[in-house]
């Protein structure tokens, strides 16, 4: 029955509106507790932002920073709000290399939001078994851009698996866009997933995961970004086009008339 019930779950959230989806998921979980840690680890909703009182900064929190109620930042390691003592001793927190290359990939993706976001708030998260990074290991890279109504969120979860002086890294990227006119109703909600992997050298220990890490995002970013072009707003085009036309469609009628018996003609 658990089953069933988690199938319906998923099945509803994907016909109901997507700019809803946080309040819906939400519901669904008070219909259903027990449905909670699964439909919160497989449904994306759009990122929250939390300050980070020890270093004054802001980040981001999803499921893979979660601890009950609090979210671990990337800047100071510390939950907040602070988790019971009892509790505390059992979260999880990165150490040893695992942690040296998750505050070096947060120094590299803030410089990579400033320059394709120009503004906005990122975050990376770690996590494996033993804080060693010849083992392995997985994490997720969080981008958040906002401007009034307007949103833009992506998430890059990534197993990264270690073999000799190479890794492969596999990925799955998430973008939730939404796009809200104020005042004409008009709005766009959606998201974009694709899955990719990459086979690459690791040189120079930190710095190899970090260049190709960075690499990889972003070119799967670029990606992502051409295909919401054509996807929302090339396609939006076309149907204003078939609604209402920019030049007399008689003439162009007439036009594909003598194309088409021109083509006759020459064949």
């Amino acid at each position: 029955m658990s089953d069933q019930s988690y199938d319906a779950s998923l099945d509803l959230l994907r016909r109901l509106n997507p700019s809803n989806i946080k309040a819906n998921l939400s519901h669904l979980i008070k219909l259903n507790p027990e449905l909670s840690e699964d439909l919160l680890s497989s449904i994306d909703i759009p990122l929250s932002i939390q300050q980070d009182s020890k270093q004054n900064r802001k980040y981001l929190c999803c499921d893979y920073n979660r601890d009950l109620d609090s979210f671990r930042s990337p800047w100071s390691n510390v939950y907040y709000p602070q988790l019971p003592t009892s509790d505390e001793e059992e979260s999880y927190v990165p150490a040893g290399q695992l942690r040296e290359l998750e505050t070096a990939l947060n120094e590299a993706f803030d410089t990579y939001r400033d320059l394709y976001y120009d503004g906005g708030v990122s975050s990376v998260y770690l996590w494996n078994d033993d804080d060693k990074l010849e083992s392995g290991f997985s994490g997720v890279v969080l981008l958040k851009k906002t401007n009034e109504e307007d949103s833009w969120d992506s998430i890059h979860v990534f197993e990264c698996e270690v073999s000799g002086a190479k890794a492969e890294y596999k990925l799955t990227s998430t973008v939730i866009l939404s796009l809200n006119e104020q005042g004409d109703g008009v709005n766009m909600n959606g998201n974009l997933v694709r899955q990719n992997s990459k086979t690459a050298p690791v040189v120079d220990g930190l710095t190899g995961h970090i260049v190709n890490i960075g690499s990889f995002i972003e070119d799967v970013e670029s990606q992502l970004r051409n295909l919401l072009q054509q996807v929302y707003f090339d396609k939006n085009k076309d149907i204003v086009a078939e609604l209402r036309s920019l030049v007399d469609l008689k003439k162009v009628s007439k036009d594909k008339l003598k194309q088409k018996e021109l083509i006759n003609a020459l064949q």
